[in-house]
């Protein structure tokens, strides 16, 4: 049978707020803030828009938040959803979105996330509220934390594969390096391996710098079945566990298989793919996703790196915005941003941060224990 010649998904417009500390604003109108700049660098009108997507926030807990955001914005869509994947939320918003406008069900959508985590909530209940992905019987009640989940990967991983301590440091440097050209950046100051080591040990092997900050902020996607200048060509899932104690093998978390489905769809092979942006929660979850996905060898991650290829200037950027490592993690707009550095470096809308022309993209992003898994592949509108 021929192949159906469904309408594309462009996305059209991208935006983040400043991300770190915003004393009084509320989640929502984080999420506005961020929404309204991408509506105007959109050029489209708000009658325009026929859906939206809004990804959950721990500090604003409403039954209806796509529809609260929707009123707020002035917007009436004929399609709404609030999702909730963990960390995979943004991407996998994304590709709701570019579902719903291959099916015809909306033409233009606005997609967003934002969270006052820093400022809105105590550090004591971001923990405990975070660390419910955790098995509730056997996980929760004897006080593991996201970090000590990452940890104990960090520990099967290091022993399988031979990955050193400092290789990690290293990626930590890099996401700050690349954080530093960004205004919108949450820790922009230069950190070296030595204190990256040096720094305060929260669950063996990870210390403090190999974990995220918690940052306030919010990032928005237009996508559209008009034509733009980065289209979503392929988008896969995958989904082996949801709790560490049900992870079988610490080499096959579903990163690979949401990669594959992805671009299998966009009929690409990863030579292909010249930008990267993996979601980095902790130093060892960005490692182990580009070592699961194929773009360093088992254990091997140091050696790409210290290359270059994951520079700015290399043959594989990574997370030229800093990642959640140094950009800041504010909740399910800390992976959205990603799409946005993605999408602003292949459109050509960087200034003076703008890499060396990029054609192709892949996003990936886990949400929970590298538990749910979704990847993205963008193209620059032009290549072929």
């Amino acid at each position: 049978m021929p192949d159906i010649d469904y309408p594309r998904a462009y996305i059209h417009a991208a935006a983040t707020t400043r991300y770190g500390r915003h004393e009084g604003s509320s989640a929502l109108d984080l999420m506005a803030q961020a929404a309204n700049e991408a509506l105007a660098q959109s050029g489209l009108q708000r009658g325009d828009i026929d859906g939206v997507l809004c990804g959950y926030a721990t500090t604003f807990p409403h039954l209806m938040l796509a529809d609260l955001l929707s009123e707020k914005l002035g917007l009436q869509p004929h399609y709404a959803h609030g999702m909730q994947m963990g960390g995979a939320t943004g991407a996998a918003m994304v590709m709701l979105a570019r579902t719903l406008l291959r099916a015809g069900t909306c033409r233009r959508i606005l997609v967003v996330a934002g969270e006052n985590r820093l400022t809105g909530q105590a550090v004591d209940t971001s923990i405990q509220t975070l660390a419910q992905v955790g098995e509730p019987d056997t996980e929760v009640p004897n006080g593991a934390s996201v970090p000590a989940y990452y940890a104990l990967l960090a520990s099967a991983y290091t022993h399988q594969t031979g990955l050193d301590r400092e290789t990690l440091a290293e990626f930590a440097v890099l996401m700050r390096e690349h954080a530093a050209s960004h205004p919108h950046a949450h820790l922009r100051d230069p950190i070296t391996v030595d204190q990256v080591l040096a720094s305060k040990p929260i669950a063996t092997p990870l210390n403090l710098l190999d974990c995220c900050p918690i940052s306030d902020g919010a990032a928005a996607l237009v996508l559209s079945a008009d034509e733009g200048p980065v289209q979503v060509i392929g988008d896969g899932q995958a989904h082996r566990h949801q709790h560490l104690s049900a992870l079988r093998d610490v080499l096959d978390t579903g990163a690979a298989r949401a990669c594959a489905r992805a671009l299998a769809e966009a009929k690409l092979e990863s030579r292909h793919i010249d930008y990267l942006a993996i979601y980095d929660s902790f130093t060892i979850t960005l490692v182990m996703l580009l070592e699961e996905l194929g773009y360093a060898p088992r254990g091997g991650a140091g050696a790409p790196l210290r290359r270059g290829d994951f520079a700015s200037s290399g043959a594989l950027p990574l997370n030229t915005h800093g990642g959640l490592l140094s950009f800041g993690h504010s909740g399910v707009a800390g992976g959205l941003a990603h799409i946005v550095e993605a999408w602003t470096q292949l459109a050509g809308r960087a200034g003076e941060r703008q890499i060396a022309p990029r054609r192709r993209a892949l996003v990936h992003a886990d949400g929970g224990v590298l538990s749910a898994h979704v990847s993205l592949v963008l193209q620059a509108e032009g290549t072929t």
